[in-house]
């Protein structure tokens, strides 16, 4: 997996994370979208969609994790910051302590050190 720190305006390492993701925009229509994040820190992920959104939109972010015995969902309000090509990038706004705790993890498991 690919670990993105060395650009100098993040404080949080990023990780490649792919996993389910639902996106509900805070706009009048409330917009849905489904697609798989491509990678993700404790402070914002990256969505691969072919949707374009405008950077400043609000949203809810809910982050699906599978592998364990039960399906764990997690709930993040967040805005989206940018727009590429490939997809958009949210920062993470407000979370609860559970949730917090999850992304935490995540990043410190799925994280490749640069000494290795």
């Amino acid at each position: 997996m690919d670990v993105s720190n060395n650009d100098d305006r993040r404080k949080y390492s990023r990780v490649g994370f792919a996993t389910e993701i639902k996106i509900v925009l805070k706009t009048k229509d409330q917009l849905v979208l489904e697609g798989n994040s491509k990678d993700l820190s404790r402070k914002g992920l990256f969505v691969t969609t072919d949707q374009r959104f405008e950077p400043g939109t609000l949203c809810s972010v809910k982050i699906y994790l599978t592998g364990g015995v039960e399906k764990i969902e997690l709930s993040i309000d967040g805005t989206i910051v940018r727009q590429t090509d490939t997809g958009i990038g949210i920062v993470f706004d407000s979370m609860d302590v559970d949730t917090y705790s999850h992304l935490k993890n995540i990043v410190h498991y799925n994280r490749v050190d640069e000494s290795d």
